[in-house]
């Protein structure tokens, strides 16, 4: 990422939840502890099923009396849906405000270029009333920005950024290995512990009862994590949905997202894994690419 380029995510939505139970409201539903949320700091989290399989992923922004979701747009109708299912007689209010709002992505050098910054994942400042944030997935993601529609030209303008082609940065996110793109096509297919969520700051282990954290826990102290969702690339051939990745007639994984920066889901502990080693996926040759952060 280039210091002085933005990048428009206009695939992310951004929903807003506030009202007088809305707090406790979120802790009893999120893998990650809404009390680290404040003025000042920023987190990841995702919703999973009761079995603690994958359901939506979204980070979490404060803002004003309540909190934004920052989501993959074309998932947002459901994650309304869901978040409404729970709310029973919950005091809490949820308004999609996507079409008010567009979410930005800048350099991680940009961001600590501005006063009152710090170089630590999900570290919140207000800029000119925009909200701006670390990654806190991972701080090479750079940072990113939330403004209001009507003055979005007017923010890019004083922060003095110049466009950049979105699909550099999710690129540059498959290669950090970090999924952003389609993960709805993870929905009910692999635990969130398995999609690297303890890595990327998402799950908290000390924060009590949430949807889904009894399976999560006993994956985690029991140690029976031994699938990843992990980054992968094409070294020849087409690779398609569904197909399984071998060596030697062995299962090594299985397609999961298949796009332009796809992932799979891995058998970590197979002793036949090796990063350096390429893998059959039906008739295309891949590689598995091992993040900095495994």
């Amino acid at each position: 990422m280039k210091k002085d380029d933005v990048y428009i995510l206009e695939d992310r939505g951004l929903l807003y939840l506030n009202g007088e139970d809305v707090k406790e409201f979120l802790q009893n539903l999120i893998t990650n502890d809404i009390e680290k949320v404040t003025t000042e700091m920023s987190c990841f989290a995702a919703l999973l099923t009761p079995q603690g399989k994958y359901l939506f992923d979204f980070l979490i922004i404060k803002h004003k009396s309540g909190y934004f979701l920052d989501c993959e747009k074309k998932n947002i109708d459901q994650l309304y849906n869901k978040l409404t299912s729970y709310k029973l007689r919950s005091k809490v209010e949820i308004l999609n405000l996507s079409n008010e709002f567009v979410v930005a992505a800048i350099s991680k050098e940009k961001f600590l270029s501005l006063d009152s910054t710090s170089n630590s994942e999900g570290f919140t400042i207000k800029y000119n009333e925009d909200t701006i944030f670390i990654d806190p997935r991972l701080k090479k993601l750079g940072a990113r920005i939330i403004i209001n529609l009507e003055k979005l030209n007017l923010s890019l303008n004083k922060l003095k950024l110049n466009t950049a082609n979105i699909e550099d940065y999710y690129k540059f996110s498959h290669d950090l290995g970090v999924s952003q793109i389609d993960n709805i096509n993870l929905q009910n297919k692999i635990f969130g512990i398995e999609c690297n969520y303890e890595e990327l700051n998402g799950i908290d282990y000390k924060k009590g009862c949430y949807v889904g954290q009894e399976n999560t826990a006993r994956i985690k102290h029991k140690n029976k994590l031994n699938k990843r969702l992990l980054a992968i690339k094409t070294v020849e051939g087409t690779i398609n949905s569904d197909e399984i990745f071998s060596k030697e007639k062995k299962e090594v994984g299985k397609l999961l997202i298949k796009n332009k920066n796809p992932f799979a889901l891995i058998k970590i502990q197979n002793n036949l894994l090796d990063f350096e080693n390429t893998y059959m996926c039906g008739s295309a040759k891949i590689k598995i690419l091992k993040p900095d952060w495994l």
